[in-house]
Order: C-alpha cells, then structure tokens, then sequence
C-alpha cells in the first residue's frame, strides 16, 4: 500500500504533475517488485476514476510511466467516466477531458464504466431502494472478473489481453469499450429462473445492461466480444451471436467482416449456473 498525507483537491495538474509526481516512483517500486515475480506478465490492469484529481492526474501519470519501462506489454484501464446526474464536483469534465488524452495515447484497452449507468442498474433491474458503493462495486468486479476469466480457467475457446485487442480495435485510438454483463436480477429472484444462452444474448446486447449510460442504439458496434462462462454449448453460442448479427446488421459496421468474438470459460461465476460479459466497441462512444 502506497499513500500520501493529501489528496490531489480534484486538480488534475496536481495529481500529474505536483503531489502525484513525488510518490509515481514509490509506486513504480512496487510494480517493479511484482513485474519482476511473474513468470509470464501478460500486462496490467489499472482501476481509477476520470472525475477526481488523484485517479485521473495520477493515474494518467502512472500509465505513461509504465508505458515507457513496459512499452510491451498490455495496458487495460478500467475507467469511471462523469456522468453528468450524478456528479461530485464542477471540474470533472475538465478532468476527464486531460485524462482522455492520455488513454488514447498509452492505454490498449479502455473499459469505460459510469456511476449513472450503475445506479439506473441498480434501481431499475436489481431492485435497490439505496444501492451502497459496495452494491457498485460488486457490478463493477463482476465485469473485471469476467474480462479476466480467460486468464485465470481453462476453457475450450480461451482469450485473454492480448487477443481481445486484436480482436476489438480496428485503429489505435479507438480503444474505448461499453461494457456489460448478464444475468442481472434482482436477488431473491435468482433462485427461481433458469437462464438459456439465448436469454442470456439477448440480455448482453441490452442498453439497460451496459455499465456506461450511452445507448448503443445511436452509434453501431465496430466489434463485440462475448465472455460465456458455465455449461454452455458453444454450438449454441455461435448460432445466437450469428443469429443477433444477421437481424441486427444495421448495428454493425460492415468494414469490419467478422466482427462478434466469442469465448468460453467453464467455471461459472459464484451462484449462477451461467453468464456472460459483454464487451462492444462503439461508435456511440464518442
């Protein structure tokens, strides 16, 4: 654990270029430290938030900096974006707009998830009258968890970073991903519902599933990839994703010939028989 007396005040140029800049070598220190007992270190993931001084300034400054001692190996952020209901202060945007410029240019991989969407998800489908950060928390760990299930189980169809942004980015810059994941239930429900692959396609491809609040409907999806987990049939799978593509083609850019991946992990999430993360890259991301 690496910590400061203070925090950036919501500046960004203090969390990137004063305060930030003094501990970024401590930090580095431990990432070294933990790059140096991996056997094969496939990349790194980092969590912070858009809106702040200290996620967005300091962490833009982190990822530049490990770009530059790991120009090869993969960056994926998982970055909470400002949403404009539900907003801390006036300055995120200005936050965000700096921090922008730096995923572009040093991230692979950016996953972007906003506190609007994950309270509409937790008021509207899970039911809760007064969601905690641990009830936001929990949606976003599940969509981490199932980005990185490749990684961590054996499975028929395995991915993992690298390959998902093969698979995902068309050009450099545009690798800012909407995220989602299905079954969401409200919880004394789930007992009582069996799940089928088509429900489940279906449910992914959903607006009110998606953990960033932009609706995919006013954009078309350049790739989408699909994380199945459990006893599912990946003749199934196949057959619903094709499925989805040919009704849907309108929604799909058609530059990009095969542009829906699937993969498969057997291992299910805890308490549910199957599931599956949704990852699409869109042009309703702007």
């Amino acid at each position: 654990m690496v910590h400061a007396q203070s925090g950036a005040g919501n500046n960004w140029a203090k969390g990137h270029y004063t305060e930030g800049a003094e501990l970024v070598d401590s930090v580095l220190d431990v990432v070294r430290k933990e790059a140096e007992g991996c056997d094969c270190l496939q990349g790194f993931q980092l969590t912070h938030s858009l809106g702040g001084g200290t996620g967005s300034g300091m962490g833009t400054l982190l990822i530049s900096k490990i770009r530059e001692e790991y120009p090869d190996r993969m960056m994926a952020t998982f970055s909470v974006v400002p949403s404009p209901k539900v907003s801390d202060t006036v300055v995120e945007p200005y936050n965000a707009t700096l921090s922008v410029h730096q995923l572009v240019e040093n991230s692979d991989e950016t996953f972007c998830i906003d506190n609007e969407a994950l309270y509409d998800i937790c008021f509207r489908t899970l039911k809760l009258t007064s969601p905690t950060h641990g009830d936001l928390n929990q949606l976003v760990s599940v969509v981490m968890s199932g980005v990185t299930t490749c990684l961590r189980f054996p499975g028929q169809l395995n991915s993992d970073l690298r390959k998902l942004a093969v698979n995902m980015v068309p050009f450099p810059r545009l690798h800012f991903f909407m995220v989602g994941f299905a079954p969401l239930t409200a919880k004394g429900s789930q007992s009582f519902r069996a799940v089928t692959v088509p429900e489940l396609t279906q449910q992914m491809f959903d607006a009110k599933n998606m953990m960033s609040a932009c609706d995919p409907r006013h954009g078309r999806y350049l790739t989408v990839a699909a994380y199945f987990r459990g006893a599912v049939s990946m003749r199934e799978v196949d057959e619903n994703m094709l499925s989805v593509q040919q009704k849907n083609a309108d929604y799909f850019v058609e530059w990009v010939p095969n542009n829906v991946m699937s993969a498969h992990c057997e291992i299910p999430p805890k308490g549910l028989k199957m599931a599956v993360t949704f990852i699409g890259n869109s042009t309703s991301i702007q």
